[in-house]
């Protein structure tokens, strides 16, 4: 059940985090978005621990907000790595 939790919440964060993401990041597709979701998801989870997170009772703000963040850093570097652009070059 832990597993499908994290998936549903990448493909929300991952849907977040593109929209933080600085500029036009709507040149990778679908699938790429998602899996920088749960990529948010996990890193952010360990991130959120090493400085110190314990979590808290109830819904974690905090590490939430470390996902986003984590998942909008993967977004860019996703972006820069695929390199689709929306110019077309002519030979």
């Amino acid at each position: 059940m832990e597993i499908i939790g994290v998936i549903v919440a990448g493909i929300v964060i991952g849907l977040l985090g593109k929209f933080v993401a600085p500029g036009n990041r709507d040149n990778i597709p679908l699938w790429l978005t998602i899996l920088c979701g749960i990529g948010g998801v996990v890193i952010g989870w360990y991130v959120y621990v090493a400085f110190g997170g314990n979590g808290s009772p109830g819904i974690d703000w905090t590490r939430w907000l470390v996902a986003v963040l984590v998942a909008a850093v993967l977004v860019v570097i996703a972006s820069a790595l695929t390199g689709r652009s929306r110019t077309r070059t002519t030979v």
